[in-house]
């Protein structure tokens, strides 16, 4: 498909579609530890909440990628913003850790939506150059979550409790459900595959696993982003019990590391006027693993925060080039099965990014080198796949 011009508008319904997941995880990340003291909990049992979230977003992108190629794409973020936004209230309402735990997975099922789709509706409007552009734009629109997420966060929390951040996240459901229900036009193809069984669904998701190139892909993305969803898992007990730094200035760290997210990408979108993507791709998973195996050696050596803090900004801020072109590369060659590609790769980076979070919640011992290992291992990972499945 040709490339089409965007309107400011659909970037923005877009952007915050794709805001789902980061707003939903770093918004509350500074209340991590009073939500220990509130259930009278222990840090891992938390710290399971984002492993919980994570597995509900693979799962309900699954769902949603083959439902959206079958109904189309607004009916079917109707139904997970829906579900998303009354999941965002009983979370509020949790009275125990076990309950939250159910709520946060409930809520990411219906939050996938947004992700997922709107992957898919750029896939649906632009060409793959075209593409990894817009999905770098959109980085730069949903970037603006996890830069003042945190600080939001930590000033809710200080000031009305911890609650009150998940009554924020409802009334941000609300919101974006009215804008797609008002403002987005549907934009599935006519040709789209519609899946008619489950059956018809694993068979088009086995076809895609069967493609080495999509594979190698979306492992690229997947293990890249499990790097940063360790980063997220692990940092505010580090910052905020180990290194002393206030929860609500939290935020400062982990939206710093947000704007280099934003500053990458749209380096990313203008070297894209010029070079393949999967240049682009292969050069950014290479600095990401090499930042951090930096990291996990500044962690061994006992390093200050200070210290610290160069190599895993450098860690994240890649991120904002390895997953537009990841994901542009991925979805190039299936036009027609937009939302279950999409569905797949989201997936893959959220089961990734689940067992990336376990392990450093596992492993933690008040140090960063359990959080330091998970990323650098992953990034090591990520430039192995790109070198030997993504290239042609």
């Amino acid at each position: 498909m040709a490339a089409t011009p965007h309107s400011t508008r659909l970037t923005l319904i877009l952007g915050a579609l794709t805001a789902f997941p980061p707003l939903s995880i770093d918004i509350y990340l500074p209340s991590l530890p009073t939500l220990v003291r509130t259930f009278g909990t222990t840090d891992g049992a938390v710290q399971l909440t984002l492993p919980a979230f994570f597995l509900g977003l693979a799962l309900g992108q699954l769902f949603y990628g083959p439902l959206s190629d079958r109904y189309g794409r607004r009916p079917a973020l109707l139904v997970g913003i829906a579900l998303y936004t009354l999941a965002s209230a009983a979370c509020a309402a949790a009275p125990s850790i076990e309950a939250l735990l159910a709520g946060r997975f409930v809520q990411a099922l219906g939050g996938s939506a947004g992700m997922t789709i709107a992957m898919a509706v750029v896939r649906d409007r632009f060409d793959p150059r075209e593409g990894a552009r817009t999905l770098s734009l959109l980085m730069l629109v949903m970037g603006v979550a996890p830069i003042l997420a945190p600080l939001v966060g930590g000033w809710i929390l200080v000031l009305l409790g911890w609650q009150a951040i998940f009554w924020v996240l409802a009334l941000f459901g609300l919101i974006c459900f009215l804008a797609v229900l008002l403002a987005l036009p549907e934009s599935r193809p006519a040709n789209a595959v519609r899946p008619g069984s489950v059956g018809a669904a694993l068979a088009t998701y086995a076809g895609l696993i069967g493609d080495r190139r999509f594979l190698g892909f979306a492992l690229a993305g997947g293990f890249t982003i499990s790097g940063m969803f360790a980063y997220i898992t692990g940092s505010p007990t580090l910052f905020i019990d180990g290194f002393g730094v206030p929860a609500e200035d939290y935020g400062w760290i982990f939206g710093a590391n947000a704007a280099g997210i934003i500053g990458v990408s749209q380096l990313n979108r203008r070297l894209l006027l010029s070079h393949p993507g999967a240049h682009l791709l292969r050069a950014a998973v290479a600095v990401n693993a090499a930042a951090g195996i930096v990291l996990l050696a500044t962690g061994l050596a006992g390093a200050g925060l200070a210290v610290l803090l160069v190599p895993l900004f450098v860690a994240v801020a890649t991120v904002g080039a390895v997953l537009p072109n990841s994901t542009s590369g991925a979805l190039a060659a299936y036009p027609e099965k937009a939302g279950a590609a999409s569905a797949l790769i989201g997936s893959c980076q959220l089961v990734l990014g689940a067992l990336a979070s376990s392990l450093v919640g596992a492993f933690g011992t008040g140090t960063a080198v359990p959080m330091a290992a998970v990323i650098a291992g992953c990034g090591a990972v990520a430039f192995l796949v790109t070198r030997v499945a993504a290239n042609r």
